[in-house]
């Protein structure tokens, strides 16, 4: 954990590494953040997940900052979902998707959310096309399970979340998230 002068994040970014769009190399990410003043920025797979630590306790100014210099290295104007170390670690310690551990054949997935909607949805959200369900809410994380279509294929919830809450997103499968949870745990 980080110590008392410094706050432990999670950063999640959206849209890199997918389809070639957005291709950024993880060192060169990883260097973006300790430009932005993080330290022990560390990364988990391509698709842009950070765990970092900052001593800056404004934090509008440090996201800022991290978004500048993310920006600069794909040259546009990047979509970063923050999370707390604390947040991340009470999701994962909450047990969310426990309803569904009997299940196999399903993807669990949290749809991070940038800001919180103006309304409060109702649960559960239901896009039968596309076999997704989302099935709560934790904080600005929206749980949803997804079970196989008919053509053989999972649908993936973020288009259906920002559609259904309009706001920005990015969306992570649940084993991503555990894993986040073990890294900001472990230093």
């Amino acid at each position: 954990m980080a110590n008392g002068s410094t706050h432990r994040y999670v950063a999640f970014l959206r849209a890199i590494n997918v389809a070639g769009h957005a291709i950024i190399r993880m060192t060169d990410l990883r260097e973006a953040f300790a430009d932005a003043g993080c330290r022990g920025v560390q990364t988990y797979i391509q698709s842009g997940n950070v765990v970092f630590d900052s001593a800056d306790t404004d934090e509008a100014r440090l996201f800022q900052r991290i978004r500048a210099k993310v920006g600069a290295l794909i040259g546009a104007e990047p979509g970063i979902v923050f999370r707390t170390a604390r947040q991340i670690d009470a999701l994962v310690r909450a047990a969310p998707f426990k309803a569904f551990e009997t299940e196999s054949a399903l993807k669990l997935y949290v749809v991070c959310l940038a800001e919180r909607p103006s309304v409060r949805p109702r649960f559960p959200l239901r896009l039968p096309k596309d076999a997704l369900e989302a099935v709560g809410m934790k904080g600005l994380d929206v749980l949803v399970v997804s079970r196989r279509k008919p053509n053989g294929f999972y649908g993936f919830p973020n288009n259906f979340i920002e559609n259904e809450l309009g706001v920005p997103a990015t969306s992570r499968n649940w084993t991503t998230v555990t894993r986040m949870a073990e890294m900001v745990r472990a230093s």
